[in-house]
């Protein structure tokens, strides 16, 4: 518990109206999307840089636990206060500093969300990349943090891929600027790449630098229908294998499909076993060529339907139920387990196997979801954690999922960071001396372990 002196400080800073402790505010930061929960002793939302330095500064003499924190969608338990002291919550610094359309930049403080930086890009006839599905309330602190990803993943990367320069706050409240805003820049260590996907476990982004693309003049997406999941998979591994690179390839199961049309009701077929979504963009030849190319491999893989979006709205309604998913299936049960191991592509039809087997194995409820252009999986399971025997089968399974994914050669994320969820697997990918070697970078920036302590650095 924090003294009222430290919380007379923490007022100091931030106002009265922003330093909150009462129960209701603890709870309600107590958690995020992931199922782990933890209750902080004070809840802080700092309006600058400045704030956030000088409450790393008290925190930092008096050892206190400080858990960065923006919206709150983060699915691996990145931002559960596990020890509890502070949640720093960065909603506040939400300001566009700069849209640079000559040099296609964009400054942004931590709490700037993706999608308005997206609409304000676009009305500069520029474009900025990464999409999570959580775009339209993940900030951009919280996307560097976990090194967001999202559909577009597949042509365009992910956030670290995007980023030109970054503030950040050390424990100690030492304020950083790494990189710039250059196209290039190759001085001294890559401090960018270090914060990013570090979940606020070595110091806190107040600001961000992204680069912008010029907008593609053209995009078109394409819906295919398969009667069976193995044909949707190895039609993923076909279109990539073909030299397309489409911006989206998607993947969802009968499960996801029925539940979107539950809750939805968008037209989606309920007898087919897999679904894909794919989107290209360029100029605009270019693109139908890649369409019609892609819904022939579609069809010799036995499609039994494929629609082409010929509008907008088209596209809109195409798109409706892929970036609804999570939503309607977390409303399902009170537990929604939502995972992303990644596999090299050619090993994600063996990969969509074994989740379907496991879940089979554990008799649960496992819709299938993937940036499937990628290899990243989402398989979804949806239980309640109270049902103690239930969450005990989920447990073997996520853990089977992990092994079956590092057995065919993939990882434990591609976007949704380690947190607390998958801290206990990093033996399978990491040895002994790696995950030693993150420890002791942590201990030079944060020596009194008081960032986002609990969490895979440790």
């Amino acid at each position: 518990m924090l003294g009222e002196e430290t919380k007379k400080k923490f007022r100091e800073i931030v106002g009265e109206e922003f330093c909150l402790d009462s129960v209701e505010d603890l709870i309600s930061y107590s958690y995020d999307s992931s199922v782990d929960e933890a209750m902080p002793d004070v809840v802080l939302m700092p309006a600058s840089t400045e704030q956030v330095s000088a409450i790393m500064k008290v925190a930092n003499e008096e050892g206190i636990p400080v858990t960065p924190r923006g919206a709150g969608t983060n699915l691996s338990g990145g931002t559960v206060p596990l020890k509890g002291g502070a949640v720093l919550v960065l909603t506040r610094m939400n300001r566009l500093i700069e849209l640079n359309k000559e040099n296609r930049y964009a400054i942004v403080e931590a709490g700037h969300t993706n999608l308005s930086l997206q609409n304000k890009a676009k009305q500069e006839g520029l474009f900025y990349p990464p999409d999570p599905a959580s775009w339209s309330v993940s900030t951009l602190g919280g996307n560097v943090g976990e090194n967001a990803g999202g559909p577009r993943g597949v042509k365009y990367g992910v956030t670290r891929d995007w980023i030109l320069g970054l503030k950040a706050v050390l424990a100690d409240g030492r304020i950083i600027n790494a990189g710039g805003i250059t196209a290039k820049n190759v001085t001294g260590i890559d401090l960018i790449s270090l914060f990013t996907g570090s979940e606020g476990c070595l110091g806190i982004v107040t600001e961000v630098t992204v680069k912008l693309l010029p907008l593609p003049p053209f995009q078109q997406s394409i819906q295919a229908f398969f009667p069976q999941l193995d044909g949707a998979s190895k039609t993923v591994a076909r279109i990539i294998g073909s030299g397309i690179v489409p911006v989206a390839l998607e993947l969802m199961d009968k499960v996801v499909v029925n539940m979107i049309e539950d809750s939805a009701h968008i037209g989606l077929p309920r007898d087919v076993e897999g679904t894909l979504l794919i989107m290209v963009d360029g100029e605009e030849a270019t693109c139908r060529q890649q369409v019609e190319i892609i819904a022939e491999i579609c069809r010799e893989e036995g499609s039994s339907a494929v629609q082409v979006a010929e509008s907008v709205e088209e596209e809109e309604k195409l798109w409706l139920g892929r970036r609804s998913a999570f939503g309607v299936m977390s409303r399902k049960m009170p537990t929604c387990v939502l995972e992303d191991c990644t596999v090299p592509v050619s090993n994600l039809p063996a990969m969509i196997k074994g989740i379907v087997a496991i879940g089979e194995k554990y008799k649960l409820t496992i819709g299938v979801m993937a940036h499937a252009g990628d290899g990243n999986t989402h398989p979804m399971i949806v239980t309640d954690k109270r049902d103690k025997e239930e969450w005990e089968r989920v447990e073997k399974a996520v853990s089977e999922i992990f092994q079956l994914a590092v057995d065919l050669g993939g990882t434990l994320s591609g976007e949704h960071g380690i947190g607390i969820s998958k801290k206990p697997f990093l033996p399978l990918i990491m040895n002994e001396d790696a995950r030693r070697l993150m420890v002791e970078v942590k201990s030079v920036l944060d020596p009194k372990g008081i960032l986002n302590p609990g969490k895979f650095i440790e």
